[in-house]
């Protein structure tokens, strides 16, 4: 979400706001006067409301207690249903705010705030209208990717501080939290089920697989002691003498609150269990077909109909395919099917690392090496170039099982902590060599890494739109245009099996359009997902599993991908027609990231302007 510079103050400026955007007495005030100013009030308001609601973000972004307006270091969201119809009303009030502002009265940087908020205000009330999980896009709260279990312990372990005794008080006190958050979603479960909302069986096993790794053993193996046992001997601000206490007190909570809770919810789970189907998609659900389409707009900020987004996901899969047989010709590869010969190279031996700690340090270690190499190629393609450091770090064992290949983690605006991309280890076969220098580019540099350091970096982003507003058609299809890009500086240009590597990646956020679609739109199974994306990529059976249930419980996102970077690249096309030898790719690419995170109408009309501008 996104919001003035100022409101980055929290609720000191938005408070302010609120009195003079308020006052009675019939003066005209300059909030009323001024048309960016009375923007800025009803952002301003909105992001000092959303951040109460949000301790969690507020220790993410890395804000003050000042910025956020309150103290936030001992908190955790609320998790329940009624929390979710606050939020709720919150935005429908700031959305009815907004509309009432006169757009055509703006400069021209505040209609593209305008725009952009609203849109995604608007995105968020149509999929939250579905009183389900978390809406359209998320219709289970608890499953092997959603839910608390999982959410929170991260959280508290990669991203809460522990530098000073209030920071390691409010550790205690957010351990404390998760238990009522565990409990609220415990009972969502039991409300959702009775309402037909039940998640595929195979969603809720692994969701009780992973609920009882967190359970087993006893406190003092739990991750959310363990933590503390790991970084309190680093903490100077934590008398040496008080760290077994605030350790003994963790191994309490944990004991007497968490584990009973998360066994409590694995109970709720088993009990809905006889009642869940192996049905996959969403279709299935109480006004499933409208989830679905709510799901795809807020996801792609387009209007593609289910069958138009499949249709695109085909296409490419034959264009992708018949280069990846190229390349595998070249390589002497010329027996079976492109998936059948993908699947052999990623047998061999010199494309696998060892599936031990020392395989995986490896693996990391590598990662480390191929993120430096970028590094040193981005001044070639921008002039704006990303500050804040990145660490490549390996999914949390506990969590590993249900979770995605990579994900990551953006750094705090304070610069306490650097950003962070996570690597899914479980298995080191499901990472050929071949395959992660594409990995790198899409989660690292020049992907979410540098886009979103950019954004943060800017200043000249308002807040709501730099720090709290997302847009995975923007983001991830940036990701996905940056893995190309990286194909256009020569990453590859020694390495074949690499370029083998970004087509196939390429291949398989194809597949995802098809798969997707397949499962929501056009009632396939689980199954015939699977096999259907085996067949176009030649990815491993185990990791192609993982990715087809991910979308039957976030529906619409995996179109993201795909849909953001064939619009990143048609836009660059109609630019480079339009300014002809005047065409600078380091600027185009400036100007995208100058702006942030926006939906794709948005960015198609600031990139318009920007070349008229050109002159």
């Amino acid at each position: 979400m996104q919001f003035s510079r100022r409101a980055v103050l929290g609720a000191g400026a938005a408070g302010a706001a609120v009195l003079a955007g308020c006052a009675s007495d019939g003066a005209t005030t300059p909030v009323q006067a001024d048309p960016s100013a009375r923007l800025n009030d009803v952002l301003d308001r909105a992001v000092a409301a959303t951040l109460r609601r949000s301790p969690e973000r507020c220790t993410s972004l890395g804000l003050t207690e000042e910025r956020a307006g309150y103290k936030f270091i001992d908190k955790v969201s609320d998790a329940s249903k009624q929390g979710a119809r606050e939020a709720r009303e919150q935005t429908r009030t700031a959305l009815g705010e907004l509309r009432a502002l006169n757009r055509e009265a703006l400069p021209a940087r505040d209609k593209v705030t305008y725009d952009v908020v609203v849109t995604a205000w608007e995105n968020n009330l149509a999929s939250a209208q579905f009183e389900v999980g978390g809406g359209a896009g998320s219709p289970y709260v608890v499953t092997q990717l959603t839910g608390a279990y999982r959410s929170t312990p991260n959280f508290l372990n990669e991203q809460h501080p522990l530098r000073t005794a209030d920071e390691a008080e409010g550790y205690i006190a957010r351990v404390n939290g998760f238990v009522g958050q565990l409990e609220a979603e415990t009972a969502i479960i039991a409300e959702d089920a009775a309402a037909g909302v039940i998640p595929p069986d195979f969603a809720i096993d692994k969701a009780i697989l992973q609920l009882g790794r967190l359970a087993e053993g006893g406190p003092s193996q739990n991750i959310l002691v363990q933590s503390l046992v790991r970084r309190l001997p680093e903490a100077e601000g934590i008398p040496e003498a008080s760290r077994a206490g605030y350790i003994s007190r963790a191994e309490a909570a944990v004991s007497g609150g968490v584990i009973p809770a998360v066994r409590r919810q694995i109970e709720a789970l088993q009990r809905i269990r006889p009642r869940a189907v192996h049905d996959a998609g969403i279709w299935r659900l109480p006004r499933g077909e409208e989830m679905y389409a709510a799901a795809l707009v807020s996801r792609t900020t387009t209007r593609m109909s289910p069958d138009e987004i499949h249709n695109v996901g085909l296409e490419l899969i034959a264009q992708l395919n018949g280069e990846m047989d190229a390349i595998l010709r070249a390589e002497g590869m010329t027996r079976g099917t492109v998936a059948e010969r993908v699947q052999e190279l990623s047998r061999r031996p010199d494309q696998l690392y060892p599936n031990t700690d020392p395989g995986r340090e490896q693996i990391l270690a590598d990662l480390n090496t191929q993120t430096r190499e970028i590094e040193a190629m981005m001044p070639r393609a921008f002039n704006t170039l990303a500050r804040a450091q990145l660490e490549i770090k390996r999914v949390p064992p506990f969590t590993e099982a249900g979770a995605p290949g990579g994900y990551y983690q953006r750094a705090a605006l304070d610069g306490s902590r650097p950003g962070a991309y996570f690597i899914n280890l479980r298995d080191t076969s499901e990472w050929p060599r071949f395959t992660l220098p594409t990995l790198n580019y899409h989660e690292g540099v020049p992907g979410h890494h540098w886009q979103i350091s950019i954004q943060q970096e800017s200043g000249s982003i308002p807040f709501i739109r730099s720090a709290m507003l997302g847009f995975s058609a923007f983001s991830e299809g940036w990701g996905l245009y940056a893995e190309q890009l990286a194909d256009e500086l020569g990453a590859y240009q020694n390495n074949r099996l690499g370029r083998l590597g970004y087509l196939q990646s390429a291949t398989f956020r194809a597949s995802r359009l098809v798969c997707d679609t397949g499962l929501h739109a056009k009632r396939w199974t689980r199954e015939q997902a699977i096999r259907s994306m085996m067949e176009a990529t030649g990815d491993l059976e185990s990791s192609v599993t993982t990715e087809i249930e991910r979308y039957c419980v976030n529906p619409g996102q995996a179109c993201a991908y795909m849909i953001g970077r064939q619009a990143i690249n048609r836009i660059r096309q109609q630019t480079t027609a339009t300014l002809g030898a005047r065409f600078d790719l380091k600027a185009f690419h400036d100007t995208m990231l100058a702006n942030g995170a926006v939906p794709l109408s948005v960015l198609e009309r600031v990139l318009a302007d920007w070349a008229a501008a050109q002159g």
